[in-house]
């Protein structure tokens, strides 16, 4: 197989070639219109034949891509990680593994893996599942790897859910098994009593001795499991069993599970998303097609990989020989581990780059003195390029080389050739900005669990902002109308409707739920998303509505709560998070933020404006700020500022606020672990600083209807 890997980025290079000038990005199927649907778009080179599902023939497993990479650079660094130093308490160089050493590793833990599974006496044939609950580290790719070796799947267990969606998961996917890091270990056996079928837990980290014998950690925690009908295992043990008892692959078909992947959910138990290994070739092949792909790569590893968008781009680095390096788990500290990764690719969330927008904007075109007012300039000159009718480019060979680099260097991405911002639409004007700092290949795509993360992407060299791009080779898409949120595929001069996708990278099914998933793929193998889209003449998509999320005010006005979101988000720097409620009882919205310690302690320096500093590292000198009311006005008036900017219709501008130091997160389960905020529990747990602000909100309005009376 050593031609493999040439094979497929060749044809992924050929692919990945831009449409001409003009010429569009989707194309319309001719004559593939049909009653309430547009026609069938498709990518602008994949128009005719069936859909892509593979570069190469002879890859069509995840294990076999892994193989292809591993017998053609074996000597290429695969994973790295930043060993900690508990005397120093420090974060060393990264340390990595080649793909030799994985490729050895995954074949005797899987083989470990079929072992314990026959000596508990559970699966002793067929295919199942092994369960993933750790942070991103070197042992979860490795995990991932030898199940694929061995024909098994893994069911990821996002590492900050609460213990009722672990058990959920555990129980749902039947589980006999979970890898898993040391901290989960005794939350596992807390939960033992109500998981039936879990008899093996296998810890990622040292079961380190104590200082007498009998008392080390594995021995007092296996004593405990044991009574519970549970063993407890390290995971290099494990690996040594495979090697003393080796067992020759046993790879998976096309059609066999990848993974079942738990979607997050922001209500109701998650669902398992059914993903083949189909599946899985076909979405690293738009990867590679659509974002790149090569072996001198780096990719830095810090999204969920229990959410499908990190784990496809580390199958696209694997599938290329390039290198993936894992943070070391605290997000506060990313930028120290990009420093010291310097990635070539980079893939975030919009509310990473917010903070990474503000940030930079902070430092450099509101800086005083000469540095703000070449940020300035540059960043004019650098604008008015991308926008460029004839000759877009975010690119200038002397700004780019002292001014652009420097920014980049800062957070650690001036090496980054590409970035790529998904899971949530992220806002046009900070879309743009970070496009001329970085000077790079910055694009937007969309996908869905169910999509294997991959339906939509900007196309290199399309510089225009605020949509999702062309459909991907392993695609088709369609709009449907939903006439009772007016959205029409007749609408000009852009048709919209909901969003529908058929794509080899399609999921097979909801795992154990035929209902559900009856209820998102029709008789004609249509997925629906329940996003609303509309698409350009040049067949680019954008988002602009949820089916589920979309706000009815009193006066019959729709509104989009995330795009409102995003917009403040974008443009104060003092804020962190948003939440925008609107009642369908009231004429108006409402809205708590959480605030970002450093940006908003200087920014209600300068309202209260009495020489008094607020530190930052305070919780409650900043809960006082926060409930400070001179403080709330001008986070009001900023905000009209922004929606006047913006073009916000009246009834789109938030009438009143609260602000609190972090109102949401992924502990208070306000948050899903891929960052998208739970709306129904957001309002039930704030339901009366809710009713407070409408009472103040219309107060405030009978005053000034009271005085317009007078006048």
């Amino acid at each position: 197989m050593s031609g493999t890997v040439d094979l497929q980025l060749q044809r992924a290079q050929a692919l990945a070639i831009p449409p001409p000038k003009g010429k569009p990005y989707s194309v319309p199927i001719p004559g593939s219109e049909s009653e309430g649907k547009s026609a069938v778009y498709r990518h602008w080179r994949c128009r005719d034949g069936p859909l892509l599902e593979t570069l190469d023939p002879k890859i069509t497993t995840g294990h076999e891509a892994f193989e292809a990479t591993a017998a053609r650079f074996p000597r290429n660094k695969c994973l790295g990680h930043r060993p900690y130093d508990p005397v120093t308490k420090t974060w060393g160089a990264y340390e990595w593994q080649d793909y030799a050493a994985i490729q050895t590793r995954r074949k005797n833990f899987g083989a470990g893996l079929v072992h314990l599974h026959k000596q508990a006496g559970v699966h002793t044939a067929g295919q199942y599942g092994v369960g993933l609950w750790c942070q991103n580290r070197p042992e979860w790719q490795i995990t991932d790897l030898a199940c694929m070796s061995q024909g098994l799947f893994t069911v990821s267990i996002y590492d900050t859910l609460g213990p009722d969606t672990t058990e959920y998961i555990i129980n749902h996917a039947s589980l006999a098994c979970v890898v898993t890091s040391l901290n989960h270990v005794t939350a596992l056996l807390k939960l033992k009593p109500r998981l039936p079928t879990l008899k093996i837990i296998i810890a990622l980290d040292p079961l380190s001795a104590g200082e007498l014998p009998g008392e080390s950690k594995g021995e007092l925690l296996n004593s405990l499991a044991a009574e519970m009908g549970v063993s407890i295992h390290y995971i290099r043990d494990v690996e040594a069993l495979g090697e003393a008892s080796p067992l020759p692959y046993n790879p998976p078909k096309p059609d066999d599970i990848t993974t079942i992947n738990y979607t997050s959910g922001t209500t109701g138990n998650p669902k398992g998303v059914v993903l083949t290994h189909r599946n899985t070739v076909a979405a690293t092949c738009s990867s590679l097609i659509v974002i790149g792909g090569d072996p001198s790569q780096v990719i830095c590893s810090f999204l969920p990989l229990a959410h499908i968008y990190q784990r496809l781009g580390e199958h696209s680095a694997l599938a290329s020989g390039s290198s993936i390096g894992y943070f070391h788990g605290n997000v506060v500290e990313l930028v120290d581990d990009l420093k010291e990764l310097r990635p070539t690719i980079f893939t975030g969330v919009p509310r990473l780059y917010n903070r990474f927008g503000n940030v930079i904007r902070e430092s450099t075109v509101k800086a005083a003195g000469v540095k703000g007012a070449l940020s300035r300039h540059v960043i004019s000159k650098k604008m008015a390029a991308l926008t460029d009718k004839h000759n877009p480019t975010n690119k200038h060979a002397l700004y780019d080389r002292i001014w652009a680099k420097k920014v980049a260097a800062a957070v650690g991405l001036d090496r980054c050739k590409v970035m790529v911002s998904g899971s949530a639409p992220i806002d046009p004007n900070l879309h743009q900005f970070l496009r001329v700092c970085f000077a790079n290949n910055f694009t937007q795509g969309y996908g869905l669990t169910e999509t294997y993360a991959v339906s939509l992407v900007q196309l290199e060299g399309d510089f225009t902002a605020g949509n999702c791009g062309a459909v991907v080779p392993t695609s088709e898409v369609c709009l449907q109308s939903v006439p009772d949120m007016e959205y029409l595929v007749t609408d000009k001069p852009h048709p919209r409707g909901e969003l529908l996708v058929r794509s080899t990278t399609l999921f097979r099914e909801y795992f154990h739920n035929a209902e559900e998933t009856a209820k998102a793929i029709d008789a004609d193998g249509w997925f629906h998303t329940g996003d609303i889209c509309s698409v350009d003449e040049l067949g680019r998509f954008k988002i602009i509505d949820r089916k589920k999320n979309v706000l009815k005010l009193s006066q019959g006005e729709y509104i989009s709560p995330e795009r409102i979101e995003n917009v403040y988000l974008a443009n104060c720097s003092f804020l962190a998070t948003a939440y925008v409620h609107g009642d369908s009882t009231q004429s108006f919205l409402v809205a708590l933020f959480g605030v970002t310690p450093d940006a908003f302690a200087r920014f209600a320096e300068k309202v209260r404006g009495d020489g008094k500093k607020i530190d930052e590292f305070d919780p409650e000198a900043l809960k006082a700020a926060c409930a400070d009311k001179k403080v709330e006005r001008a986070v009001l008036k900023e905000l009209e500022k922004v929606g006047r900017k913006n073009k916000f219709n009246s009834y789109e501008r938030v009438r009143t606020v609260r602000l609190f130091v972090d109102p949401f997160t992924v502990d208070n389960e306000l948050l899903t672990p891929t960052l998208k905020l739970k709306r129904p529990q957001a309002a039930k747990k704030f339901r009366g600083v809710i009713d407070e602000m409408y009472e103040e909100g219309l107060a405030e309005e009978e005053r000034a209807n009271a005085q317009k009376a007078k006048l």
